[in-house]
């Protein structure tokens, strides 16, 4: 961990030794984060030579993460399967060319010449990656996590990968591709993954870990519950879309979307991707310019959306719904302050779609397209007109919608939107 200073909490600002296992802040119990020693690297590698344009994995931004790959000491403990660097795809709509935007698909569920993959086909990977490549380096050997389905699912691949053990809780109504692969995981296996089926949601699932499987001695990496390291990961997310390409290669030239309109269940992604892009701008590389950050929800389960629009600080839990869009059934986290605090700062906003939108979105994509949509992508697309109307998004506006995840696991619950079958 060449690069990290102390983990620090992300509400309070209480620091902890950047070794420590941890979970919640001792003092407020909200979530903490990584805190790198920027000036360190910037006084050993420049403004981005820590940068690794030609490594197609999301490693290739070397010391900006806790794991410095370029570093024999941290090297022996990154697990990697190829995860990350997925392409931001050009994506031609009517609908954009009537804002006079300019539309991109941040695609994270398919493999794309020329570009790394996502092993389970998931954003998901990202925060998986870096949650076991820092377990191993700090002899963590029992890790447990309570999901909607694709954590789940990248956790146990990962953890298989790393030599480690895994608890995967999740609920019996999980997408079936995902619920059958880490049970197979679980069956092929059995001294490294164990899959616990609890009924109800992701809130339901934590209290099992909570109460059953943390005192076993499992470390929990539930959604910014462990220090920070899942958010790490999906900061590579926002890096890749601020990265020099195209015409600003030449000159490394880094830039910001004007726009990042991302499904939002727990949010560890908009902490990260923001978290990255302040630290691009104490490394000298952008300005003060953000992202206007847009999070989705599903209608069924809202809680961004109401505290966003009552202006509350943060969330009221309520009972959740149901929803096609599964990663966004998240009624309550502990992060969900500082997601708030994120689309205030930047002039975002948090929306909501309803399944028959979703669905309407993926079935005439795939028609007009041929492009695919996970369920909780698709919802970025279907509020794309309402956020003209709120002129969040404009005329020559770079907008980036997150596709995370691969529709086939989903099916068959969308499987009537593809005509049969992808």
């Amino acid at each position: 961990m060449r690069y990290v200073a102390q983990l620090t909490c992300t509400v309070c600002g209480a620091s902890y030794p950047p070794d420590r296992p941890m979970n919640l802040c001792e003092g407020d119990g909200r979530p903490v984060q990584v805190v790198l020693d920027l000036d360190r690297l910037r006084a050993e590698q420049g403004p981005d030579r820590f940068w690794d344009p030609d490594r197609r994995d999301l490693w290739r931004f070397g010391g900006l993460l806790p794991l410095d790959v370029n570093d024999p000491d941290d090297r022996r403990h990154v697990v990697s399967l190829g995860e990350g660097a997925t392409p931001s795809l050009p994506y031609g709509h009517p609908l954009a060319d009537r804002i006079g935007c300019r539309l991109e698909v941040k695609d994270e569920g398919k493999p794309h010449a020329g570009f790394g993959a996502n092993p389970t086909l998931s954003f998901k990977d990202r925060g998986m990656a870096m949650t076991a490549s820092m377990a191993r380096a700090l002899g963590l050997n029992r890790l447990a996590v309570p999901t909607q389905g694709n954590a789940g699912d990248a956790l146990a691949r990962y953890a298989i990968a790393a030599g480690i053990e895994a608890a995967v809780v999740m609920s019996p109504d999980t997408d079936r591709p995902v619920l059958g692969n880490v049970a197979a995981l679980a069956a092929l296996h059995p001294d490294r993954v164990t899959l616990e089926l609890v009924p109800g949601t992701i809130v339901d699932c934590a209290a099992r870990v909570r109460d059953h499987y943390v005192p076993q001695g499992f470390f929990s990496v539930a959604t910014f519950q462990e220090p920070g390291w899942r958010t790490e990961g999906k900061k590579t997310l926002g890096l890749e879309m601020a990265e020099p390409r195209g015409d600003r290669l030449a000159d490394r030239r880094w830039q910001v979307p004007d726009v990042i309109v991302y499904p939002t269940g727990g949010g560890t992604g908009v902490v990260g991707m923001a978290k990255g892009f302040d630290e691009l701008e104490a490394l000298g590389l952008i300005g003060p310019e953000r992202p206007r950050f847009v999070c989705v929800q599903s209608s069924a389960t809202t809680p961004l959306v109401r505290a966003f629009d009552r202006g509350d600080e943060d969330i009221t839990p309520e009972p959740p719904g149901q929803t096609i869009a599964t990663g966004l059934n998240v009624a309550k986290n502990v992060g969900h302050l500082n997601v708030l605090r994120i689309i205030r700062e930047t002039g975002g906003c948090a929306i909501a779609v309803d399944d028959d939108r979703i669905r309407e979105v993926i079935r005439q994509e795939w028609r007009d397209r041929r492009f695919a949509w996970s369920p909780e992508g698709a919802a970025t697309l279907a509020v794309l007109e309402e956020l003209a109307d709120r002129r969040i998004v404009g005329r020559g506006d770079r907008v980036v919608l997150v596709n995370t995840a691969s529709p086939e696991k989903y099916l068959p619950t969308i499987r009537d939107c593809f005509d049969g079958g992808l």
